[in-house]
């Protein structure tokens, strides 16, 4: 499918920072572990977050032939002062005024070094609009908060997810990607709340050459379904597959081999 419009994805990357910013400022215990992220505390979550928008700003904006060490980039770690919620709110706020500047100057077309094989300033603003919408999730849940996310932007996000999927399989032969390799098998991706406009279904094939996937409604060997972001979670790997929210047709360990093998983030 066709990525969205760069300018889609400046606006939602604006969005989404202001939403995490929320998060940090609710009153949410900084220090608690985030469920879906056991290593990290919320703040490190926030801090990992911002300083991945912050690598990603200093590349675009150096049109970088190279990756850049994540060391060298300026401001990468966060405040000093640690539990402070003004402060790390302060540093998103200015993180996102970067980052969003520095993209929309690009545009999509901008030569910069990309890690999927996609070296363009394009590639950046779909890869962080992502990143922390995701990420945007981890925190919600462990504030305890409500998460919703756009049906666009949710799309877009699978549809991601499986290019890159498609990506690692094709480079990094070894990598545990590769164990999705064999005959025969295939998932089905169902959001049951959208519209066939936005055509929220996917079939997902396990071949002998590799991952291969398309949109569409076909039978499959196990199917997932729910609302779109209740699959985009489970997907993700945020949310378990008996939430109550989600329905399992089908061969359901196979579902679970591709979660466990196809999910970076």
């Amino acid at each position: 499918m066709t990525p969205l419009a760069h300018d889609r994805y400046c606006d939602e990357i604006a969005h989404q920072i202001g939403l995490l910013r929320k998060v940090v400022i609710s009153g949410a215990d900084l220090s608690g572990t985030v469920p879906t992220c056991p290593d990290w505390s919320l703040e490190e979550l926030v801090r990992h977050t911002g300083g991945a928008l912050r690598w990603a700003e200093l590349m675009v904006r150096t049109r970088a032939e190279e990756e850049v060490p994540e060391e060298q980039v300026p401001g990468a770690a966060g405040p000093e002062a640690v539990g402070d919620a003004a402060a790390l709110d302060a540093w998103l706020a200015q993180t996102g005024e970067q980052v969003v500047a520095t993209l929309r100057e690009a545009g999509p077309d901008t030569k910069v070094w990309g890690w999927a094989g996609i070296a363009s300033s394009g590639f950046w603003a779909r890869r962080m609009t992502h990143e922390i919408t995701v990420h945007r999730a981890d925190a919600a849940l462990a504030a305890g908060l409500p998460y919703e996310v756009a049906p666009d932007v949710a799309a877009d996000a699978i549809d991601e997810w499986l290019q890159i999927v498609e990506y690692v399989q094709r480079t990094e032969p070894h990598d545990v990607v590769g164990e999705l390799v064999g005959p025969g098998r295939s998932i089905h991706l169902h959001a049951t709340d959208t519209g066939p406009d936005l055509n929220a279904e996917w079939v997902v094939e396990l071949t002998e050459d590799g991952v291969r996937w398309r949109r569409g409604h076909e039978k499959a060997t196990v199917a997932l379904r729910g609302p779109l972001t209740s699959v985009l979670l489970a997907f993700y790997r945020r949310l378990p597959l008996n939430a109550r929210q989600l329905e399992v047709l089908g061969d359901r360990e196979l579902l679970e081999f591709w979660l466990e093998r196809a999910t970076f983030g």
